[in-house]
């Protein structure tokens, strides 16, 4: 028999046991947490930010930090998490930020093991956080970094605090944080000339590059999938500027980039793309997202959210809290439906759902 579409497993959300972790009904299963711990940023990036960045969440709306670390404690030791990623905004603005990492430090995973620790950061404040976050136990850094040109990334950002990034990520590497990866998304204007240049930037100084597609998140309504930089598009640019590539990686797993071995100008290394638009990998995704305000989404483009701050604050237990993370999961939408006509984005910006 031909299947046209992923089977639905016809199970009960409510009766999922705990040991089959984060499943959904069509076979996926989460294994990786991102966490918002503010929607706060000292950047105004314009595909990410909101145009009144001005509404920002009170704290009484907010998790406080111990709940953070007892949901993060629920989904690692109950529902199968492996790998932990804190987001923002940006996260380096959390001021509790190395004792929640500690926290996360401490717990150990079904298999007895350490969670994956990462965050996700612009690297402005991160040249005197660095050293303080690896020794609270964290271990990989993400960095936001578009262009190595001043005058695009003051732009992009609204802000010149370039320098401040190269010397965060300098700082990271002098930590042992590793692997370092550097997340661009491609701009129009300019990405012929940023995409080579942070090649070899990242080549040169052992960082992961990581090229994303523009996705309908933040100024939503200015989003043009026509005006997006494509996987396509980015490889010929690499390419014109005397790059050479293998083709991607088949088997990459959950994993969101394609990764392709390249040769630039001497150096070596890998470069990945990630094709969120053009080349969806929503069959393999083994995300779940909790908010800063307490709301697990299970897909980051989904219009379903499910509370969680309310049933804690209200004396939930953990395995009621437990259950209501697996039913929300249970209920993850097949694909985002960004390739197909009629998508409706999401109405929070990037900076308050956390990437």
């Amino acid at each position: 028999m031909r299947l046209t579409r992923p089977m639905k497993l016809m199970v009960d959300p409510a009766r999922v046991p705990a040991t089959t972790g984060l499943a959904d009904q069509y076979g996926r299963v989460a294994h990786d947490l991102r966490v918002s711990l503010t929607d706060r940023c000292n950047l105004r990036c314009v595909y990410c930010m909101p145009r009144t960045p001005d509404s920002w969440q009170s704290p009484d709306e907010l998790l406080t930090d111990d709940e953070i670390v007892r949901l993060v404690t629920v989904a690692v030791t109950r529902l199968g998490i492996t790998d932990v990623r804190y987001t923002g905004g940006e996260p380096l603005l959390h001021r509790g930020l190395e004792a929640i990492i500690a926290a996360t430090a401490r717990l150990t995973t079904a298999e007895g093991r350490l969670p994956g620790i990462s965050i996700t950061t612009n690297a402005v404040g991160l040249k005197h956080r660095a050293g303080p976050l690896a020794g609270a136990g964290l271990q990989r850094v993400n960095v936001s970094l578009d262009t190595l040109d001043d005058a695009r990334y003051a732009e992009i950002t609204q802000r010149r605090r370039l320098t401040s990034v190269v010397e965060g990520l300098d700082a990271a590497r002098r930590a042992g944080l590793d692997p370092i990866k550097v997340n661009c998304v491609p701009q129009p204007a300019g990405f012929r000339q940023d995409a080579p240049d942070l090649l070899r930037f990242c080549l040169s100084n052992g960082y992961q590059l990581r090229f994303i597609e523009h996705m309908p998140l933040g100024r939503s309504v200015e989003w043009d999938r026509d005006a997006i930089v494509t996987r396509e598009q980015l490889v010929q640019a690499l390419t014109d500027a005397g790059a050479e590539l293998t083709d991607a990686t088949e088997a990459r797993g959950a994993a969101p980039a394609e990764l392709r071995r390249v040769r630039f100008e001497g150096l070596e290394g890998e470069v990945g793309i990630i094709a969120s638009v053009t080349a969806p990998f929503c069959r393999a995704c083994d995300r779940t997202r909790l908010t800063a305000d307490g709301r697990i989404r299970s897909c980051l483009f989904g219009q379903r959210e499910t509370d969680l701050r309310g049933p804690l604050r209200n004396g939930a237990d953990d395995e009621e809290v437990a259950r209501l993370w697996r039913q929300a999961m249970w209920h993850k939408p097949r694909a985002h439906g960004i390739d197909h006509g009629g998508f409706a984005a999401t109405t929070r910006p990037m900076s308050a759902i956390g990437g």
